[in-house]
């Protein structure tokens, strides 16, 4: 059952990215069977022109098999001067691959449907290979994503993008590490180093308990802009209430 679902899923996927947003967040290939969590997340970034562009999301997941985790999320964003405006719909669902800590690296696959607010962008479909490895301490991630709009006005490519993140485990309620994303073009004709965009940059992490099954996770980090397509600078957070 789980290969056919992903397996239909990548066979609906032809041959641009919308740029990353302010709220944007690394995927990790893990799922927790059972598990209920409400999510907030929110981040502003500034561009080489000093314009502001603000985003917060709201969703609400589950573990619903010990391979399938799924969640629906609305998103909101505004521009320096104006008020919130609803942006996007999403349906995030992220399949396990193989069981945690069993092989030498952790393996997923996301699945993101999203309906713009403008229904001339039509529906954008985004893939991931989402990977994780431990080395004592420290839990690396890297994952490869594509994405491309379909029904949409205007003509469509499928285009490239990245996300990892390095992680110390301290402690449970404090971590540290840095954390990069960025899109590079066309997933087969990338665009010119200068024109591609990176950024990357230090963020904490932790997950306080609240009693019993409960607890609060939070995610944030400060990102800096490594070419002149890039924001000058992002800041973004994730706080997920678990139960």
């Amino acid at each position: 059952m789980k290969k056919q679902l992903i397996a239909l899923a990548l066979a609906g996927f032809g041959a641009g990215i919308a740029h990353a947003g302010p709220a944007a967040y690394i995927y990790t290939p893990t799922v927790e069977y059972g598990e209920h969590e409400i999510e907030f997340k929110a981040g502003s970034h500034r561009d080489h022109s000093k314009e502001d562009e603000t985003a917060m999301m709201i969703g609400y997941g589950m573990g619903v098999t010990p391979w399938w985790f799924t969640e629906l999320n609305v998103e909101y964003e505004r521009e320096r001067g104006e008020r919130f405006k609803y942006e996007a719909f999403e349906w995030e669902n992220k399949f396990q691959l193989l069981e945690t800590g069993k092989y030498p690296i952790d393996l997923g696959v996301l699945v993101e449907i999203e309906r713009p607010r403008e229904h001339a962008e039509g529906w954008e479909l985004k893939l991931g290979l989402l990977t994780q490895k431990d080395f004592g301490k420290v839990q690396a991630n890297f994952n490869v994503l594509a994405e491309r709009h379909y029904d949409a006005e205007e003509k469509s490519e499928t285009e490239l993008g990245y996300q990892w993140q390095l992680k110390y485990r301290l402690m449970p309620t404090f971590e540290y590490g840095l954390q990069g994303m960025g899109e590079v073009g066309k997933w087969n004709d990338w665009a010119k180093s200068d024109e591609q965009e990176h950024m990357a940059g230090p963020a904490i992490f932790g997950k306080l308990p609240m009693g019993g099954h409960q607890a609060l996770k939070y995610d944030v980090g400060f990102l800096f802009g490594m070419t002149k397509d890039t924001p000058e600078h992002t800041l973004r957070m994730k706080l997920e209430y678990e139960f």
